[in-house]
Order: structure tokens, then C-alpha cells, then sequence
């Protein structure tokens, strides 16, 4: 699996092995979503965050060149999906990407007893842009209905779809809720998009509204199969984790599901980690560091070296790294060489909390000050399973662009593509970036096959997703996400594109 996607699937989802089957809410569910538009979001001046993060001129030049990419792959989408053959499909498809960015609109998709898709769209437009779409889409779709409604224009893929059109014609008639609201069914979206196997999403439901300054992200994974997490007591190294920090994370319940994912069989460690601590701190952009309970830190470092020798042999004789990588072990540490900038390490921890098992890039500066006791309280929550507080501003820019310069180096040395400083995507970063505040993420287990999550950000994502989402955004064949250098760059001399911090204000 492709980094990228690995990291999306352990940040957002924490999955766990499962051991017996579940009900799902709605199983005949595909999509159902609610969007509030543009225009909606441009005239709340109590959100500047998020308003300059979707509404500014390098949102604009983002949103356009991500529609102008989304418009072709749809209508070649469409050709063996859809049964319809459209010569300029993409030229008709386009514009339409233009009212679904700026106008409300909702979506109702759901699979008939025969496993069919049926899709249903209500969106406000005015009389010109609907005749646009029913001109537009008739040809994708030849038996599809196209109903007018105070403003609203109801189109339903085929008759059969008639039932959900009659549903959002409700929807319509009634206030508008949150700026987006969504229950996603990714395994059912799969079969007809078989990527997201890769990503193994549970269904999603979630809802974000304005609160305040912020917007507040509230929602449910449902999963197919009862969860067989353990939430152990957190056992935090209190004497390796220290202020100040910009970013901290918490998880825990990794046992269960580790094992059941391919990318990481190479290089399990028993017993397997069921915790993992990762911290960052604002004075250096490559202090980002993590840390794994484990019963023996010792005997963890002989297996990860023992698991790592092999997979890195395979990977220099491939040419998958920008220069081949090897290892130094020391009794209590194991170093990294053959890496610009930065000495990747990963160390045998004893404190009084017990044994870790740490990994940085680079030195950890001495410890200053205790861990606050507000971090302590939030995770003595019961049944929490993911924690996650950073200060987005600091960790997309402030002084050191701290988390581009990790994650551009990151993709430099395993030869993927970095943002380009004229990327439309390092563009709207820039431009968003020194808007955020606070970020606070927390997910619970709040039933055998369920977990609610919350989140409170002034831009609604963290800065790691803002990252992942402009490297897709970016991706060549988007909106697939294959960011690998074809070529292995062989350049002994050469240094990866470090972002330059804008000046300081």
C-alpha cells in the first residue's frame, strides 16, 4: 500500500480486527450528503479561517484545477458505468463542478435490490444553469428525470430513482442544517470505485457546523463487524514527552488491528504494540517524534532490527530510496545512515512508566517542562481511543514550515512526488495556514461496532491532512494518489526541495 494511504487509514480510523458480524444502519446505503456552498460559507465572517481557507483567490485556483482534473476521469468514468458514450463528456461535466463548489445542493445514492446504483441530486440553481444541467446531462444518462422546484432543480439518474428525488424534495423544503453533512458507505462506494478496498473505510457519518470561531466536526464509523479492541490504562513517558509542544497524539487498541494489516506484517514486533505516542516540538522542523509501550524495549529493538535488515536489503537493490539506507546498531539504539538533514533513529526507552520503544529523525532536546495536567485529564475519558491537539498554524508555517519540511523530505528520500513551491496545493497551504488555531480531535468506542468522533478547528483539518490532501490534490493521476517517481533519481549530491518559510509578520 502506498504511504500516503497507510498514513490516512492510522490517523483517521484506528480499525480493529473483528470477530462478530454487525447491522449496519442503512445497508442499502451508498452516499447521502448535504453541502451548504460557497456562497454560504463567504458570507459567515465569524469562520475568517475557514471562509480564507475555501473562498480565497488560492482556494479558487485549487478548486478550479482539481475540477478541471475531476471532469475528464468522470466522463471516462461514466462511458462503461453508465452505459453512455459522450463524445466532449468532459467539456459537458465541467461547469456543472462550478455550481456543485458554490451552490447547496444535496445527494441521495443508494444500491435497489439488485445491487444497481441509483442516484438522486437536488441543487439550487437559477432557471439558466438548470436548463446548463439538463442539457449537460442528458446525454450521460438518456433516461434521467430533470424536475424544477421553487428554485431547486431534482435530477434523478433513471425512473427508478424517482423515490429518492421524492425524499430530497422534503430535504429542500425544510431549513438547511450544518455546511456539510454525510453518511458515506465506503465498502458498498468501492465496488464501483475498487481503490477504496485499499483504504478498508468503515461507513462514515459526520456532520460539521459552525461553532463559535470554529467549526465543530462531530460523526460515527460503523463497522461492519464488532470491534476487539483492548483500551489498556495509558502508560504516557512522561520523562521523554515534554513542553513545549505544537502537536501531541495518543492512541491506543493498536493490537488487534495491526496484525490484520499487510503493510505492517514486515515488521511486527511480539507482543505487538498497543499504544503509540506521537509529539512534536517548535524548535527544530524535524523534532517530531514517537514512542510504543512495550513489555522489553531490548528485545523489541533486536526484533525491529532483525525485521528491518531484510525489508531495507530489498529496498536499496530496488532503487527505492533517493540513496540506500542502512543501519548502526548500538546496544540501545539503532541509526539510520544515508539520509540528508536528519539522523532517523530508533531507541530502547526506560522510565518510570515503563519500557518504549522511540523513533525520531532527529535529537530530542532535553526535557523543560511537565506535561500539563488538562493533557492527563482529557485522557482519563472513558473508552478513548484517539487523542489528537496541535497548534495547526505553527505546524504548517509560523518560523519553520515544521511539518512540510518533514513530510517533503519524507517523500524526497523514498523517490515520491513533493509539492511543488508553485503548486496550486503549497499555495492555498500558505495562504490558510497562518489563520488556525487550536486543532482537538478525540475519538470514542461508543458501541461493539462503533466510534464517535469530535473534533473542534478553526479550519476543520490538521495539518497532516491538509498536507495528504494537497499531495493528492496534486497527484498526476488524480484523483487516484500514485505519487511514485517512476525513474529512480540517482543525483549522490543532490537536496530535497525545502520549502522556504515566508517571512515573518
Amino acid at each position: 500500500m502506498h504511504p500516503m494511504k497507510k498514513l490516512f487509514t492510522i490517523c483517521g480510523l484506528l480499525l480493529a480486527v473483528a470477530v462478530v458480524r454487525a447491522a449496519l444502519p442503512q445497508p442499502d446505503l451508498i452516499a447521502q450528503i448535504h453541502f451548504a456552498g460557497a456562497q454560504k460559507f463567504s458570507a459567515a465572517p465569524d469562520v475568517a479561517a475557514f471562509t480564507n481557507e475555501f473562498c480565497s483567490t488560492a482556494a479558487l485556483a485549487l478548486r478550479n484545477q482539481t475540477a478541471d482534473k475531476l471532469a475528464p476521469w468522470l466522463a471516462a468514468w461514466l462511458q462503461p458505468n453508465a452505459g453512455a458514450t459522450v463524445a466532449d463528456g468532459a467539456a459537458k461535466l465541467r461547469p456543472l463542478f462550478d455550481d456543485l463548489q458554490t451552490s447547496e445542493w444535496f445527494l441521495e445514492a443508494r444500491a435497489a435490490a439488485d445491487g444497481t446504483p441509483q442516484t438522486a441530486i437536488a441543487i439550487q440553481l437559477d432557471a439558466g444553469r438548470a436548463q446548463l444541467w439538463q442539457t449537460n446531462l442528458k446525454p450521460f444518462f438518456p433516461a434521467g428525470t430533470f424536475q424544477p422546484a421553487g428554485g431547486w432543480l431534482i435530477f434523478c439518474t433513471s425512473p427508478a430513482a424517482k423515490s429518492l428525488g421524492e425524499a430530497l424534495a422534503q430535504k429542500i423544503s425544510k431549513p438547511g442544517g450544518g455546511w456539510l453533512d454525510a453518511d458515506i458507505n465506503w465498502p458498498r462506494l468501492a465496488q464501483w470505485y475498487p481503490k477504496l478496498k485499499e483504504l478498508g473505510l468503515p461507513e462514515t457519518r459526520l456532520s460539521v457546523t459552525p461553532v463559535g470561531d470554529n467549526l465543530q466536526v462531530s460523526g460515527k464509523f460503523f463497522f461492519p463487524e464488532n470491534l476487539a479492541i483492548t483500551l489498556d490504562p495509558w502508560r504516557v513517558p512522561t520523562n521523554t514527552v515534554h513542553q513545549p509542544f505544537v502537536s501531541f497524539t495518543a492512541v491506543r487498541g493498536l493490537a488487534a488491528w495491526l496484525p490484520t494489516q499487510p503493510w505492517a506484517l514486515a515488521y511486527k514486533i511480539l507482543p505487538t504494540p498497543n499504544q503509540l505516542f506521537v509529539w512534536a516540538l517548535p524548535l527544530s522542523p524535524f523534532q517530531t517524534f514517537a514512542a510504543a509501550p512495550v513489555p522489553d524495549a531490548a528485545d523489541a529493538l533486536t526484533q525491529a532490527y532483525e525485521r528491518l535488515q531484510p525489508v531495507l536489503d530489498l529496498q536499496n537493490a530496488a532503487g527505492t530510496f533517493f540513496r540506500p539506507l542502512t543501519m548502526n546498531r548500538t546496544n540501545d539504539e539503532i541509526h539510520f545512515v544515508g539520509t540528508p538533514f536528519i539522523a532517523p533513529f530508533l531507541r530502547a526507552v526506560r522510565e518510570p512508566a515503563g519500557q518504549f520503544l522511540m523513533a525520531g529523525v532527529f535529537p530530542n532536546t532535553a526535557r523543560s517542562k511537565p506535561l500539563p495536567p488538562q493533557l492527563f485529564a482529557r485522557l482519563a475519558q472513558p473508552n478513548l481511543v484517539y487523542y489528537h491537539w496541535e497548534i495547526t498554524a505553527a505546524r504548517l508555517g509560523d518560523r519553520f514550515d515544521e511539518l512540510p519540511q518533514l513530510t517533503q523530505l519524507g517523500l524526497m528520500l523514498t523517490q515520491h512526488r513533493q509539492l511543488g513551491s508553485d503548486s496550486a496545493a503549497l499555495k492555498w497551504i500558505r495562504k490558510s495556514a497562518p489563520y488556525f488555531g487550536n486543532t482537538v480531535t478525540e475519538v470514542f468506542q461508543t458501541g461493539p461496532a462503533e466510534m464517535t468522533f469530535t473534533r473542534t478547528a478553526s479550519g476543520g483539518l490538521t495539518a497532516f491532512e491538509m498536507l495528504a490532501l494537497g499531495s493528492w490534490l496534486e497527484a498526476p493521476n488524480f484523483p487516484g494518489c500514485n505519487l511514485k517517481i517512476q525513474r529512480p533519481i540517482r543525483r549522490p549530491h543532490a537536496h530535497p526541495q525545502i520549502i522556504t518559510p515566508p517571512p515573518a509578520h
